[in-house]
């Protein structure tokens, strides 16, 4: 009988948003795969965790994605964590979901920990429908895609290195244009997380004063008119 893929979150930051379920499956799977098997060592043995461990990356998952189907095939239970967060956003996981679903695998995903959705709802813009765009394209395409999506009209959401940042912000007002609102969220879940909000000339300066660190989520106001938008959510409120 084939086993199960488990897609098993891990914490964004503060280990207590590690789910009673998820240390459960982890500690019943006969194999765990991780995305950096030195990161998830630390979180396994602080959960007293003692599966075996492999390790499953982007740099790996075209050649180990069949092996591992096979080996639920043939009844192993296996869970896939990534360094934080929910694996397949903006990290391994999807190539293989898709083969195990394929090959008719149940594939059992836990809710749990992901850094863009504190950030979204944190950030006082409208989050009843958005976008997540992830990393934009370093070099290749980016341009092309700020371009398209100067005229989104949903929330967007982005990830980025804090090296890149300031970098990022001053090219999004350059298509955006500098008023766009927009919140930048740092740390979340950690010790020192931030929530900086205001326009995107304005966020930028301060980061050009001020040197990010950590992980990074940016959340933008889509194109339409900012005024209708809160005047539409505050009839909402009221009614």
């Amino acid at each position: 009988m084939p086993g199960v893929l488990y897609i098993v979150p891990t914490p964004v930051g503060n280990l207590e948003d590690m789910t009673l379920r998820a240390v459960r499956v982890l500690k019943e799977a006969d194999l765990i795969l991780a995305e950096d098997t030195r990161t998830s060592s630390v979180l396994l043995k602080h959960f007293d965790i003692h599966g075996r461990l492999e390790s499953h990356h982007k740099f790996n998952e075209h050649k180990t994605s069949a092996m591992i189907r096979d080996r639920i095939l043939q009844g192993l239970n296996v869970a896939l964590v990534s360094d934080a967060g929910t694996p397949g956003i903006s990290d391994p996981g999807f190539l293989l979901v898709r083969t195990c679903v394929a090959e008719g695998i149940e594939v059992c995903t836990l809710p749990g920990a992901t850094a863009f959705v504190p950030a979204l709802v944190s950030s006082g813009l409208p989050c009843d429908k958005f976008c997540f765009e992830g990393f934009l394209p370093q070099k290749k395409g980016r341009q092309t895609r700020l371009q398209e999506l100067a005229g989104e009209r949903r929330t967007m959401v982005f990830y980025e290195s804090p090296y890149r940042l300031v970098k990022t912000l001053e090219q999004l007002a350059e298509h955006f244009g500098a008023e766009r609102e927009c919140s930048v969220s740092r740390e979340i879940s950690k010790v020192h997380e931030e929530h900086r909000r205001g326009s995107l000339a304005e966020v930028a300066a301060w980061y050009r004063e001020h040197e990010p660190k950590g992980e990074i989520v940016i959340i933008v106001a889509g194109a339409e008119d900012e005024k209708k938008g809160r005047k539409r959510y505050s009839e909402e409120e009221e009614e």
